[in-house]
């Protein structure tokens, strides 16, 4: 087991209430109330309701293999005073912000779809953890996630305020795992962070305000604690050379680029076992072959007849699931984009919408994972080197294909676990429309469920020219069995 430095921790929350019993009196007198406000008497909480999985989504193949580990050991969160308000009294304004802002600086900062992920599962947890005592029987994920261990509490006979709590957490924890990113992107960090404080300032008394802005930090700073030792320090953009001869992947144009995170495989996982099969595809890659009967030959023609004869709705379809890095928030935002609109839209509560992102983003960290430890173990060429080997040297898909091998299709994998975790949450038959790219110019889509969400995110990819149709059909199955897993937690009565 790690052991993690905590002394820092109560250093930094000592040094917070220094600055913010100077700082606040003066926010107070100076802004309005914003969000994060109890509700109001007469209105209707909406609460989530969780329908445990008993398959995986989509109708997809099951994912055959280890079953489902038995649940590790729960602890319940002590319920802080009677006497404050509870988290679910509050509205989901704060959490929201926080997500929000995650897209942007995803975006912004032009990171690879495994950091986005990566940074989603660390604040879902976070998220949580920061709100779990203010929820009655809250189960804490610590001893359920690997190496997470139980994480700082508040005092149970002092009263706090859940979204003081909870902005300090994610500002905490943010800027700690941006650090090396842009001073844009710490700087928006720091001004959410305030803006909120000073808006809780109006409404909030003093030394509640103060105690839950610590107990915010101290559980940010530990959940970056944890973070510290997933391998990320070493695994990051770590020195590879890929395998080469027939059948294995092989830079593609135009920029014939270097393997993206070909050591993102070996990071420690959440809820899967490290470096094991546990959800890996039941399907092996199809077998390399140049011969017109086999099925590669096969699903690389499909992948090349498909591009040459796209109908008008493949390609915006195509286009509107490619979330290119720099453009837009990646898959994994565009996934926590599709909650932050049904958290707004059905108006959740704040601790509703903190279990939601905590599984949420669980799912889609461990679904990069698990879907690059089976790039990087088969090696499989891209369609765009296959076909221009066999039948046509001159062909361009219409997405620029990736830098990395291509079974399975990471949006396959990670649609498939958004759309088990998201069922599980709200239902199998939710209706629901996605406003992710209007800004950039694409018309909403809606979907019957998130079941048809994903299976037109993975088959984009076949549309899009880079993904062959057995990545995308066991990409899904994989997802769902990664759902599975996070939906098996404990989260609450």
């Amino acid at each position: 087991m790690r052991r993690y430095p905590r002394f820092r921790l109560a250093l930094l929350a000592v040094i917070a209430s220094v600055v913010l019993s100077a700082c606040l009196p003066e926010w107070a007198g100076r802004l309005e109330p914003g969000s994060g406000r109890p509700r109001a008497a007469g209105e209707v909480a909406v609460e989530v309701a969780v329908t445990p999985l008993d398959a995986p989504a989509f109708g997809a193949p099951p994912v055959t293999g280890p079953e489902t580990p038995a649940a590790p050991a729960a602890t319940t969160v002590p319920l802080a005073t009677s006497a404050a308000p509870l988290a679910a009294e509050f509205d989901a304004a704060t959490a929201t912000a926080w997500f929000d802002l995650a897209y942007s600086l995803a975006r912004d900062e032009k990171l690879a779809p495994p950091l986005v992920a990566r940074i989603f599962g660390y604040t879902g947890v976070a998220l949580y953890e920061a709100v779990a005592p203010g929820i009655p029987g809250a189960t804490s994920l610590a001893g359920q996630l690997n190496e997470l261990t139980p994480l700082p509490q508040p005092d149970p006979q002092a009263a706090y305020h859940w979204p003081a709590v909870a902005n300090a957490a994610l500002g905490s924890l943010m800027r700690t795992l941006l650090a090396d990113g842009s001073s844009e992107a710490q700087r928006a960090i720091q001004d959410l962070e305030r803006r909120l404080q000073a808006e809780f300032a109006a409404n909030v008394a003093p030394d509640v305000l103060q105690r839950s802005i610590a107990q915010g930090q101290l559980v940010g700073l530990a959940v970056f604690d944890w973070a510290q030792a997933d391998g990320f320090a070493y695994l990051n953009n770590c020195d590879y050379i890929s395998p080469s001869g027939p059948g294995l992947w092989t830079a593609t144009p135009p920029g014939y680029a270097a393997p993206l995170q070909p050591c993102w495989g070996q990071m420690r996982p959440f809820v899967l076992r490290e470096r094991s099969d546990e959800c890996q595809p039941a399907q092996a890659a199809p077998v390399y072959s140049e011969e017109p009967s086999s099925q590669f030959f096969y699903e690389a023609l499909e992948v090349y007849q498909t591009g040459k004869n796209l109908t008008p709705q493949q390609v915006e379809i195509a286009r509107f699931w490619s979330d290119d890095a720099g453009k837009t928030g990646t898959p994994p935002g565009h996934s926590v984009s599709i909650l932050t609109q049904l958290v707004r839209d059905q108006e959740l509560t704040l601790d509703a919408a903190a279990e939601a992102y905590a599984r949420l983003g669980v799912a889609l960290a461990d679904a990069f994972i698990s879907c690059w430890q089976t790039k990087f173990a088969t090696h499989t060429p891209r369609p765009i080197t296959y076909i221009h080997d066999m039948f046509d040297p001159a062909w361009t898909p219409l997405i620029i294909t990736p830098p990395f091998p291509e079974y399975t299709s990471g949006h396959s994998v990670q649609s498939g676990a958004a759309a088990a975790v998201l069922t599980a949450l709200f239902g199998e038959d939710v209706a629901f429309t996605d406003h992710t790219h209007d800004a950039l110019g694409f018309a909403p889509r809606s979907f019957a469920s998130f079941a048809a969400m994903a299976d037109e995110a993975a088959i984009s990819r076949l549309y899009g020219g880079i993904h062959y149709r057995s990545a995308i059909e066991n990409g899904l199955a994989q997802g769902a069995c990664i759902g599975e897993r996070v939906n098996a937690l404990k989260y609450r009565p």
